[in-house]
């Protein structure tokens, strides 16, 4: 063969050669633009840099370089945004101490209910029935959940700051004008619609907040912080029962109130978000989201849950006065419902990130019907049994606050968790 022949062959080989490995290259690209990119190829720096935003997004440098994948269409979302979360560190436990200062005047006001309920009906409002006094409270209670259908979606979009400051003025203001009331349609505005709304400016943000620093810990967390709510439930009857004989309703009240403006400067200044909002969201609410069958479930399971709970937590004081309790007991059994519900809200949030949220909840429920059907129905008058079913009940149904809004946190994104939250109690405070 001739030294031609040889050389063209030789020729034909190598371009064979070249063409296989074009081939196999693009073979490798197409698979790695349906893989997506490793993780190996990004720098620590870039990682760093995107790790301390909590969201993980794919390295520009990958991007960039000639043999990264192409972004498509068909990119799976695992390659898109992953949200992480600190699980704790100084900023994300200031927030929680600022949620549990904003819950300790906004439940502290919730769990007070029993208190102002059973003064008034001996005294400013002794001439109205029993219903048309506890309308005054069911009000509340109305406005302080059902107003987190539009308070949510706000949150979501514009943070807490101005919501809390809100709240605050409303609080501060309908507490001091309780103190000054004489009529039904003053307590109706002043504790009633003032309370009730300011309660939900700052119970929403502050429970909200907390999804946006932690997931695997959220249980604890939260319930850490709504234990200020069980705190203050303990203070204030107490307060407010000591209070009275000395400096009257009024100055009671504007006590009471200055504590909640210094407790709600404080949860202002800590509360605040960390995750960017949700591209294309909006203020306004959206009940299609009631279309998810497991949170329709979940919002009709916390709406019986709460129309249950809230019948001892009113009626407590009032039953144990009707039953021949004196007077200064009576005001008491609140401070012992909430001595429960202290570790009922602190202790079921650390073992639901353990068994399960779920899980825990359903069995803090069936305690709490155990001791209402158990107890409370054949105490009578008794006071060890006031005692035994307070510390019981509270212990039970002080889960509730800490576990319901975990418990849906699961179904949502933390970016969304607020416009959630909102429709689930807003649905609920029907009950």
């Amino acid at each position: 063969m001739s030294d031609d022949s040889l050389g063209r062959e030789a020729h034909y080989e190598t371009s064979n050669l070249r063409h296989e490995r074009t081939n196999d290259a693009q073979h490798d690209l197409y698979d790695g633009s349906r893989r997506g990119p490793r993780r190996g190829a990004d720098s620590d720096g870039e990682l760093d840099k995107r790790h301390s935003n909590g969201i993980t997004t794919p390295s520009t440098e990958a991007k960039d370089s000639p043999s990264a994948p192409m972004k498509t269409k068909s990119n799976p979302p695992e390659i898109q945004s992953e949200v992480t979360y600190p699980e704790g560190g100084l900023r994300a436990w200031l927030v929680v101490f600022g949620s549990f200062c904003g819950m300790l005047a906004s439940f502290g006001l919730m769990n007070i209910v029993g208190t102002f309920q059973a003064y008034l009906s001996t005294h400013q409002l002794a001439d109205a029935s029993p219903g048309a006094v506890g309308w005054i409270f069911s009000i509340y209670v109305f406005l302080a959940f059902g107003c987190g259908l539009q308070i949510g979606p706000v949150f979501d979009r514009k943070g807490p700051r101005w919501l809390v400051f809100a709240g605050m003025v409303c609080i501060v203001v309908g507490v001091i004008g309780v103190g000054n009331s004489t009529q039904f349609w003053h307590f109706v505005l002043t504790f009633s619609i003032l309370g009730g709304v300011g309660t939900s400016l700052i119970f929403t943000p502050a429970v909200g907040a907390i999804a946006h620093f932690f997931s695997l810990r959220r249980g604890l967390a939260t319930g850490l912080a709504a234990t200020g709510g069980s705190f203050g439930g303990i203070i204030f009857p107490l307060a407010l029962e000591a209070l009275f004989p000395k400096v009257g309703f009024a100055w009671s009240c504007r006590l009471l109130a200055l504590i909640f403006l210094v407790l709600l400067i404080v949860a202002n200044l800590l509360i605040r978000t960390r995750l960017p909002a949700k591209v294309g969201g909006n203020v306004w609410p959206d009940f299609r989201i009631l279309g998810d069958v497991t949170f329709a479930l979940t919002t009709a399971g916390v709406f019986f849950i709460e129309w249950g709970l809230f019948v001892p937590l009113s009626f407590i004081s009032s039953y144990a006065l009707a039953n021949g309790v004196d007077t200064t007991f009576s005001y008491q059994l609140l401070a012992v419902l909430n001595a429960g519900s202290v570790f009922g809200r602190a202790v079921p949030g650390w073992v639901a990130d353990r068994l399960g949220r779920f899980n825990t909840m359903i069995m803090a429920c069936l305690l709490c019907l155990a001791s209402v059907l158990g107890i409370w129905l054949n105490v009578g008058g008794s006071i060890a049994g006031l005692c035994v079913f307070g510390v019981l009940f509270g212990f039970a149904s002080g889960s509730n606050i800490s576990l319901t809004p975990v418990c849906m946190g699961q179904l949502c994104e933390p970016e969304v968790f607020g416009r959630w939250y909102g429709t689930m109690y807003t649905i609920v405070s029907i009950g």
